[in-house]
């Protein structure tokens, strides 16, 4: 209680948090984006559900990880190495997050444009199987984004208190968003195969940063929001191209 005290008045912990909810809030944009995509596949009456318990569960993960940061720090140090590079716990669990989200991403995007895909993996006649894989992979995912996320965090601060609100606010502003985005996602279908590509490319990227390649965040983040302008104005030329279109046959 004393250290959360001492804190209140320091103005560089102050600092350091708002750095940490900001940190939280943009990677948290991944899993928003996995979750949407991914549970839009489940029935209707069931979305909101497995997004609350996916992120929910990854609330319960990053706490008990922030239980154990001084294990989750000891990732970084290199236990083997292969052609003069070295590897850690850290990029490993990176490289096995960047494989399984381009493995996801271009499963989806397969069903997406074949004309006869066979069946989808979340099959809606196996809906307890498919809740439980939804979630399932839901926190798969958080696990790797949140070991990396502390690392980083542990670099920024050495205050476990400050991380504890930083996770705290990050996720509930995902509960906040993770039903409009997915309504969003689902009322336009080009949208779904943009979401697609940024998760290809936070795969890569991921991948690339196991193998010890400093991909920075900057340019992958203005690269996505640059995409999703641009989506954002086609969105808004076909619905103005809709409105005149009624509006003329209306005449």
């Amino acid at each position: 209680m004393s250290e959360w005290l001492v804190l209140l008045g320091d103005p560089a912990a102050w600092v350091a948090l708002v750095t940490l909810i900001a940190m939280e809030v943009v990677l948290g944009i991944d899993n928003l984006i996995f979750i949407s995509i991914l549970t839009n596949k489940l029935p209707e009456d069931r979305r909101a559900k497995a997004r609350r318990l996916g992120i929910g569960g990854a609330l319960i993960l990053r706490l008990a990880l922030l239980g154990t940061i001084a294990i989750i720090v000891t990732l970084t140090a290199p236990v083997f190495s292969l052609f003069g590079q070295g590897f850690s716990w850290r990029d490993m669990i990176l490289i096995a997050g960047g494989l399984f989200l381009v493995w996801k991403a271009t499963k989806e995007i397969h069903h997406s444009v074949d004309p006869d895909p066979g069946p989808d993996m979340f099959d809606k006649g196996t809906l307890t199987l498919s809740m439980t894989a939804a979630v399932s992979q839901i926190l798969l995912l958080d696990l790797v984004f949140s070991i990396d996320s502390i690392v980083t965090a542990v670099g920024m601060t050495p205050h476990v208190p400050i991380m504890i609100v930083a996770v705290l606010v990050a996720v509930g502003v995902m509960l906040l968003a993770a039903t409009p985005l997915a309504n969003f996602i689902h009322a336009n279908p080009t949208v779904v195969m943009l979401a697609l590509g940024f998760l290809l490319l936070i795969g890569t990227t991921l991948i690339a940063e196991g193998f010890g390649a400093q991909v920075p965040k900057g340019y992958v983040y203005a690269a996505m929001a640059f995409s999703a302008l641009v989506e954002g104005l086609n969105i808004l030329s076909r619905r103005n191209r809709k409105k005149r279109s009624g509006n003329g046959g209306g005449t």
